[in-house]
């Protein structure tokens, strides 16, 4: 199994390890992730403007090259599926979009959204399952309990990203289960840790991050995982508790007996 894959530029600098586990965790798994030739930043925040079509041709040029292999395109930063898998909605639904953006790129034939877009925890989930996914587990591991942290941006809008219910997803707490964990559902798992306004207004997104976390504490979390590269660094810079943040795919290498290979 082949697909398509989208890095983004965070994954190259601040977030190597969010990429370094997943890579090893897929040849596990038994699917590959053939990264896209000559890909550019995908702007990181969707753009509202309905005039804006500019920063949206890098995410067209990857859907694009994506769809030429006939392939699904797939993310790990939540932030590039976020703008990826909007724009390509635009691709598909929105005509003057699309007709705009066709007209700037000069493709051999017009891209009109075919290409599938999945986040690395869809794949896991739709493609490998996790029942298949908990039978190879080599290093369960039992007795952590993990809360999820999802964020904004993987949830919403929800009837566009189609990712999960975003008032009560389970994703997250399902992928926990089957690396042998606990998972810890408390009640903001699912807010913003306010990494958009940390520069800006930092108190507020500390105040932010802190009731993520003492909630999550409270409920027993020694620990929490996310998907996001922006809320893992405000979460854990901003909050003034200790409690630790991961990505998920460190936690999967190392249940599937490939973190020490990585981290060499």
């Amino acid at each position: 199994m082949k697909y398509s894959y989208y890095p983004g530029c965070t994954l190259r600098n601040k977030a190597k390890d969010l990429d370094a586990y997943a890579r090893a965790s897929a040849a596990v798994l038994g699917f590959e992730l053939e990264e896209i030739e000559d890909w550019q930043c995908c702007g990181g925040v969707y753009p509202l403007g309905s005039d804006e079509i500019a920063t949206k041709l890098s995410s067209v040029r990857a859907l694009n090259e994506a769809k030429m292999k006939g392939q699904a395109l797939v993310t790990l930063c939540s932030a590039c599926h976020h703008v990826i898998k909007r724009v390509n909605d635009d691709m598909k639904n929105v005509e003057d979009i699309r007709t705009r953006a066709n007209n700037y790129m000069a493709l051999e034939e017009p891209y009109a959204g075919e290409t599938d877009v999945y986040h690395f925890l869809e794949v896991l989930r739709d493609q490998i399952g996790f029942d298949k996914l908990k039978e190879m587990v080599k290093n369960p591991l039992t007795g952590r309990k993990i809360g999820a942290y999802y964020g904004c941006l993987l949830l919403r809008p929800s009837k566009l990203m189609a990712f999960d219910d975003p008032e009560n997803p389970t994703i997250l707490e399902d992928f926990i289960r089957a690396i042998g964990a606990e998972p810890v559902v408390y009640p903001y798992r699912n807010e913003c840790c306010g990494g958009y306004i940390s520069l800006k207004e930092k108190e507020m997104s500390a105040k932010m991050c802190d009731t993520i976390t003492e909630s999550a504490a409270s409920m027993g979390a020694e620990m929490l995982i996310t998907a996001c590269p922006l809320c893992l660094y405000n979460i854990n810079k901003s909050s003034a508790n200790d409690l630790p943040v991961y990505y998920f795919t460190e936690l999967l290498a190392e249940a599937l007996g490939v973190k020490e290979e990585v981290a060499k």
